[in-house]
């Protein structure tokens, strides 16, 4: 066969017309979310690594938005659950129904059983309500009473905290902190994007109507991705680096005595395995069938900083868990 058929064939390969299918998706949450393409990122390398995302920033950060984006550009269903100190654990699972025709209950599911969730300020509810989330998140099902509930296969939490306010808040629990994937924090945006986000602002408020939807990508596409991302090839030599980033958080003084006194536990095998599905992730997102270095150090502090726990007196003495994190990156050899 010639090169250029063989080309062709290549180019119009399933797994080639489905990234081709998710960077359009990335360019316009990128067009619509300005300021913002880590959290972009985050939530399609979230996505395709089929894991959870918590998001910490302060209010009007697009954060909402970004998650309205996503569910907009994939064929899945969307719901946002507002957390707040009453909410109950069937106003987010759903509840049993009693059918007085013929003596019987029906289930009638909650906001969970929707592909893509915004808990938004999930840390203000109380901890039966962070109990049914995490075996949501944990286990992909749910339970009430003795029936167990499977939830769809597309299937993303994306939780939202506020970090200036914490009146009237229940901090999350190590293990459901450890459920999700990622842990980002987002930022003021500069000068020219806060410039370009009122010109966009305007833009939409004289527009006759909304912008016509782009093309949706379909959940089977979204798996595609799944399977393509996950055999992204990763160099022994890599994979070792990557370990050694997770056990250096649990025993800093094999790696340098500067790491040592900082934690009081470091992270569990979970993080090993996030790190290496995200990277994988943020690889095949680039348009590379291999990972880098820079793929995992770019990802290491998403993937860790929910994870560790800092010494008491480390805490005392102002110090944060971002700062180790930038000292482990500088402290573990690369390959």
């Amino acid at each position: 066969m010639p090169d250029t058929q063989r080309a062709a064939l290549r180019d119009n390969a399933p797994e080639d017309l489905v990234h081709a299918e998710l960077m359009a998706l990335r360019r316009r949450m990128g067009a619509q979310i300005l300021g913002q393409q880590t959290l972009v990122d985050r939530l399609l390398v979230a996505l395709l690594a089929d894991g959870h995302l918590l998001v910490e920033g302060a209010p009007g950060l697009a954060k909402t938005s970004a998650i309205k984006a996503l569910a907009a550009g994939i064929e899945a269903d969307f719901h946002r659950v507002q957390f707040t100190p009453d909410l109950l654990p069937a106003d987010l699972t759903g509840t049993e129904i009693y059918r007085p025709a013929d003596g019987s209950f029906r289930f009638d599911r909650g906001p969970i059983f929707h592909n893509l969730v915004l808990a938004d300020e999930v840390n203000r509810a109380p901890a039966k309500v962070q109990s049914a989330l995490l075996e949501a998140m944990g286990e992909r099902q749910v339970t009430v009473g003795r029936e167990t509930f499977e939830l769809p296969q597309l299937f993303l939490v994306m939780a939202t905290q506020n970090p200036i306010e914490q009146e009237g808040t229940y901090p999350l629990p190590e293990a459901q902190l450890d459920r999700f994937l990622l842990h980002v924090r987002v930022g003021y945006p500069d000068i020219a994007t806060e410039k370009a986000i009122l010109a966009l602002n305007r833009a939409a408020a004289l527009a006759d109507g909304e912008a016509p939807p782009g093309r949706r990508v379909s959940e089977a596409q979204v798996l595609e991705a799944r399977r393509s991302a996950l055999g992204v090839y990763m160099a022994p030599q890599l994979e070792d680096y990557l370990v050694h980033l997770v056990m250096a958080t649990r025993e800093p003084g094999r790696y340098s005595a500067a790491l040592e006194g900082w934690l009081r536990f470091g992270a569990s095998p979970r993080a090993t395995l996030a790190l290496d599905r995200s990277a994988r992730a943020l690889a095949w997102l680039d348009g590379r069938d291999f990972v880098t270095p820079e793929d995992v150090q770019e990802l290491a502090p998403d993937c860790l900083r929910h994870r560790l726990l800092l010494d008491y007196e480390a805490e005392a003495e102002g110090r944060r868990v971002d700062d180790f994190l930038d000292l482990l990156l500088a402290r573990v050899p690369v390959p």
